[in-house]
């Protein structure tokens, strides 16, 4: 991890959960971090929190679904900080709806975040590190049901996540016939205990997680670390980690 000290990431939904717990490890490991996020009370916490650790962390307000302000934070970074070494593309949102009887609100809601804001910041990120010509690192956080149908209903999340895996390999595929040292790696968790179930909405979300085998965000940490921390010539594409017993999927 020491080639990453001092350099720049980008942590998107980084008010809570797996976000803020990426942050605050990459903090702590000298890396200055842009967080990313709607709750800007939560970002100011969490940096508060981080001071006089190894790096530091900047709050900055974003809703990642509206193009004006997702490209006017990316513009931010290139401007305030001269650039991005390291993208997470954590923001994202899930449901327990049937597509059947879902709604157009909802599936709009899904591809915008969990898609399309995930595609423009990998452009934009992608667009500095080749200015710059830097070996930086793109982490997608994905899901188990990118690669597999869950067993219950959840409207298109499924089909997002699955999105989610073919524009990694997508884009792993262009930075090779560029000739490009970026790497970028899919990150894919079963169920992690995290805000995610309010935020969309779940009914007795405080509850879901009760009898369910689940994750904590710092496995996901752990995870992100250990594919920065990986030499310059190798190439984590995929990585999957469910909790023990997890039989959802």
């Amino acid at each position: 991890m020491d080639r990453w000290v001092g350099k720049i990431a980008v942590v998107t939904g980084a008010s809570s959960g797996i976000g803020a717990a990426i942050a605050e490890a990459l903090v702590k490991e000298g890396i200055i971090v842009v967080g990313v996020a709607r709750r800007l009370d939560n970002l100011k916490a969490l940096s508060t929190s981080l001071k006089g650790a190894k790096g530091k962390l900047y709050a900055k307000q974003c809703d990642v679904t509206k193009e004006d302000e997702l490209l006017g934070t990316f513009e931010w970074v290139n401007t305030e900080l001269g650039g991005i070494d390291i993208l997470v593309n954590n923001a994202g949102v899930w449901s327990t709806n049937r597509v059947i009887d879902g709604n157009i609100k909802e599936f709009r809601k899904l591809l915008d975040l969990n898609v399309l804001a995930s595609a423009v910041s990998l452009q934009k990120a992608v667009a500095s590190m080749q200015r710059r010509n830097v070996a930086g690192h793109i982490i997608n956080i994905n899901s188990v049901a990118g690669h597999w149908l869950p067993g219950q209903a959840s409207s298109l999340y499924p089909a997002t996540k699955h999105a989610i895996t073919t524009i990694t390999e997508t884009v792993r595929r262009e930075l090779s016939l560029a000739n490009s040292k970026i790497k970028i790696t899919s990150v894919s968790p079963g169920f992690v205990k995290t805000d995610i179930m309010r935020a969309s909405g779940v009914a007795n979300h405080e509850q879901f997680f009760d009898n369910l085998p689940h994750l904590q965000p710092k496995s996901v940490v752990d995870a992100v670390l250990y594919i920065l921390g990986t030499p310059e010539d190798v190439q984590v594409m995929e990585l999957t980690l469910c909790p023990v017993g997890e039989k959802a999927f």
